[in-house]
Order: C-alpha cells, then sequence, then structure tokens
C-alpha cells in the first residue's frame, strides 16, 4: 500500500530544480535563493496533485557538488516545501556505498524519493546495476527509487532488466529515455510497465505516451522551472485526454527552448540546468552561473533566451 501511495504521489510534472549558487570564492549553495525558487513554484499553483520537485539532480550540479553540500540542497527544498509537494532527492553515483548513505539520509530528510541511474564512468554491467539497486532498496526500504535510464552516459537498461528491477517492491518509478530505433524500445516498456511503474517521460514524447495505450502519466519538462503554469496545463491536457494539445504546446512552447539549449551545447557549453536558470533570472528570480567545468553563459545568450521566452508567451518576462 505505502509502494502504491508514492506511485500515486509521483504523478504529474517531475520538477528537476536548478541549484544557485552565490557570485563568491568556492561558488557556495546560495540558499536564499534555493528558497525562492521553491515558493516561485509552489506560488504558481504547483502542488502534491500535479508535481514532484527533484533536488539536486543533473539540472542541480549534483556532479560538482560534495555528499554534505547535496544532503544540505535536499534538505532546503524539503524544508520549504512543508510537505506540499513530494520530493526526491537526486543519488546518482558511481559508488554503491554512497548510494546507500545517500538513500539513508535522504529518508531522514524527509524525501520520499530517491532518483537512481547506472553508474557512470566505468562501463557497468546491467547485474552490476541490479546489484547496486538492490543494495539501495534494502538499505532503506521506505525510500521509493525512481530508475532513470542515462544511456547516454552509461549502461543502456534493456527491457529484461525492468522485468528484473520490477522483482524489487520499493522501485516505484521509471524515469524513461531511450536512443531512438525502429524497434520502439521507448513504446515497448512503457506499454508493458506502466502499471507496475510510474513512467515519467524523458524523451518529450508526451503527446502520444500519455495515450492509455502508453500509460504515461509524469512528465519532466524543463519549461517548469521558469513557467509552472505551462506543466500544469499539461497535467491537466494529459489527464483530460487532449492529446492535440499536448503537441502543440510541444511544439510551439517547449521546442524552442530545446533547440536553443542544443545550441548551447554544440557551440558553446554543456552540462544541465544553465539556460534554466538564465530562464529563471529573465522573470525575476536570482540566479547564478553553473560551477565550472560548465560556462558562464548568462551575457552572451542572454538575448537570445529572453526574445525566446517572449515569442513562446512566457508571463513575468523582465525586458
Amino acid at each position: 500500500m505505502q509502494n502504491d501511495r508514492l506511485k500515486s504521489l509521483l504523478e504529474g510534472c517531475y520538477v528537476t530544480i536548478p541549484t544557485p549558487f552565490a557570485d563568491e570564492p568556492g561558488l557556495p549553495v546560495n540558499e536564499a535563493a534555493l528558497r525562492a525558487y521553491v515558493r516561485f513554484l509552489i506560488d504558481s499553483g504547483l502542488n502534491a496533485d500535479n508535481a514532484t520537485f527533484l533536488a539536486g539532480g543533473a539540472a542541480g550540479d549534483f556532479s560538482t557538488m560534495t555528499f554534505d553540500e547535496r544532503a544540505l540542497v535536499a534538505g532546503i527544498v524539503i524544508d520549504e516545501v512543508a510537505g506540499r509537494v513530494p520530493v526526491a532527492m537526486g543519488a546518482q553515483t558511481t559508488s554503491t556505498l554512497e548510494l546507500q548513505k545517500l538513500a539513508k539520509t535522504a529518508k531522514k530528510l524527509g524525501a520520499q524519493f530517491i532518483q537512481v541511474s547506472c553508474p557512470f564512468y566505468f562501463t557497468h554491467t546491467e547485474g552490476d546495476f541490479e546489484e547496486y539497486v538492490r543494495a539501495a532498496a534494502e538499505a532503506e526500504p521506505e525510500i521509493g527509487i525512481i530508475i532513470y535510464n542515462t544511456f547516454w552516459t552509461s549502461q543502456n537498461l534493456s527491457f529484461g532488466m525492468i522485468e528484473r528491477l520490477a522483482t524489487i517492491p520499493n522501485i516505484v518509478g521509471l524515469k524513461w529515455a531511450t536512443p531512438r530505433t525502429d524497434a520502439m524500445e521507448f513504446e515497448d516498456v512503457t506499454s508493458h510497465f506502466s502499471k507496475r511503474f510510474t513512467i515519467i517521460d524523458n524523451n518529450l514524447y508526451f503527446a502520444h505516451s500519455a495515450m492509455p495505450a502508453l500509460g504515461v502519466r509524469a512528465f519532466e519538462v524543463h519549461n517548469c522551472n521558469f513557467w509552472p503554469e505551462w506543466g500544469i496545463k499539461l497535467v491537466e491536457e494529459a489527464r483530460g485526454g487532449n492529446y492535440a494539445e499536448i503537441a502543440r504546446m510541444l511544439v510551439e512552447e517547449a521546442m524552442p527552448f530545446y533547440k536553443l539549449w542544443v545550441e548551447i551545447e554544440k557551440t558553446y557549453t554543456s552540462g544541465d540546468g544553465y539556460l534554466d536558470k538564465l530562464c529563471m533570472e529573465l522573470v525575476g528570480l536570482p540566479s547564478s552561473r553553473c560551477r565550472p567545468p560548465t560556462r558562464d553563459i548568462r551575457e552572451l545568450y542572454r538575448d537570445k533566451a529572453r526574445d525566446m521566452l517572449i515569442k513562446i508567451g512566457v508571463p513575468r518576462v523582465r525586458r
């Protein structure tokens, strides 16, 4: 029953909150700015019925933070949320021992979930990953585990691997992305496992993944960070079965953001969260750069980002 409740809580927008840093030596975590982000999201209508917040994921700079900083960020988000929205703590790591510690820390802080990916750097096998995840599940049986298929950095999870993971009771979410081939791996897994897991579409296929045949009930889209109302509307349209409107939203209002992101990745810097932060600054929120090696994009791309936000109809844009 607890796992069913966690699966239900995970439905809606999966909002990957960037971590703001102070503009001073060492780029420490800016607690006041992070609290302002969370308040903005909640004041704009995100709640337990339509969202889950991810603290310290890739967009949250987990890869540049110490263990203590990751716990600090998750604790701030959980404290500011005050039970109004479920929270996942990013738990990507290259160490099984650290993963177990992250699971226990997340539970102690009050998170409902941890997000876990296959360890990166080494090309681990699926057997390695299964043992790794089982260690986390046993370390903290009451935490909900979200499996994130980051195939671009590590092992791509097979259908058979998902079958084996489905036997672990507290794995409740599957953040699903796949390489695109004619074998339709995305559709194969979502159509078979959408009753076992709450599946988070990380491929921007919302217009058809929300259909009953695939059964996706959660969606990650970065627009939510600077335009929460957009994400709320996406969830409402999905629940209402208005797939044509979802397709329009993606093409007209999400695609311009992602195209600019890809342009920056190809020509200037790489990472995650940096364009979100710039867009958040442009709607009046405190912001910062990401920690290096990701370079600061704010001055170089400010005008392009502002023009993009105005074009797609984002409210509160500062001119």
